[in-house]
């Protein structure tokens, strides 16, 4: 049976290390000027660094250029794109149409994997883009599984499903929260997502709590609940996904790599046929290392499609 690639979020440099003894296969990478919604921020030197440490391994390295460009920016696009090329790193992560167009004029020949979020939900339009480059979709986070096993069914580009990790809601350009402490007067140090507190922003009426934090790609509003599907890849792994995604945004460096050694045991565990036995288990070690103010859920992967 063919396994996932499992890929995940690392914080740093020194987080991949111990996200290879943990049993991940590949990363993304990048610097928020150009990469949206990132664990981490790695610098092109530590890119290259990180490049190094992760072919070594025999792994992949795929580096976030998924922002949105407007025109002011696609000079230092190209030359950004131009200089991680270099690198030969495994894939470049898109969803502007500018990224393509950066290919095209600079001669690069790195893969490309297609991720507009939200826009990613059939397989139609997967097969569009990978006529015109990508060689991945990464499906939106609010498929159910009938509708991934059918896109994977239909689609000529490998396909990439989040398992675990929160789900961006809602994404502004413009800097919300600062807007709105200007308008009281008050002075607000922008909330860095590197730092160990948390921002949220409280819906009473449903009781639910959304994590929130600005940067250069402006204000980002995540889902109040966790996806969790790791005693649920049955369908996924009969279907053949070609890649598990366990994004780590907002979670701690430890957090993550816990997460991915029990996703690199349930893979294993399916592919060796002792998968039913540990369902619980796993689901059960999830829960004991879950944050107290992420709940858990199954996304929208179990949800009933209305149209």
């Amino acid at each position: 049976m063919k396994k996932p690639e499992l890929l995940v979020t690392p914080k740093s440099v020194a987080h991949i290390e111990a996200l290879l003894e943990a049993g991940a296969d590949a990363f993304v990478v990048g610097e928020q000027m150009f990469g949206l919604r990132l664990a981490g921020e790695f610098t092109v030197a530590q890119i290259k660094e990180a490049t190094a440490l992760v072919h070594a391994a025999g792994k992949k390295i795929y580096v976030a250029v998924n922002a949105l460009f407007h025109n002011e920016l696609i000079e230092a696009l190209d030359a950004y794109m131009v200089e991680v090329a270099k690198l030969e790193v495994d894939g470049f992560i898109y969803g502007d149409p500018a990224v393509i167009m950066a290919c095209r004029e600079n001669d690069i020949t790195i893969p490309l994997h297609w991720n507009p979020e939200t826009t990613a939900t059939n397989w139609f339009t997967a097969n569009y883009w990978g006529e015109r480059g990508a060689n991945r979709a990464v499906l939106a986070r609010e498929l159910s599984m009938d509708e991934v096993v059918e896109i994977k069914e239909n689609a000529n580009v490998a396909i990439e499903v989040q398992v675990h990790g929160m789900t961006c809601m809602f994404q502004s350009k413009r800097p919300l929260l600062g807007h709105y402490f200007l308008y009281q007067d008050k002075v607000m140090e922008v909330e860095n997502r590197q730092e160990d507190r948390n921002m949220f922003l409280h819906d009473d009426e449903r009781n639910n709590k959304y994590p929130i934090y600005e940067d250069a790609n402006g204000t980002h509003i995540f889902s109040p609940n966790d996806m969790c599907i790791i005693d649920e890849i049955d369908e996924l792994m009969d279907a053949e996904i070609d890649a598990f995604k366990i994004d780590g945004v907002l979670q701690t460096a430890d957090y993550i790599t816990q997460v991915t050694a029990l996703y690199r045991k349930a893979i294993d565990a399916y592919v060796d046929g002792t998968y039913d036995d540990m369902r619980d288990e796993l689901q059960q070690a999830v829960e004991e290392i879950q944050p107290a103010h992420r709940p858990l859920d199954t996304g929208f992967i179990f949800k009933e499609t209305v149209y």
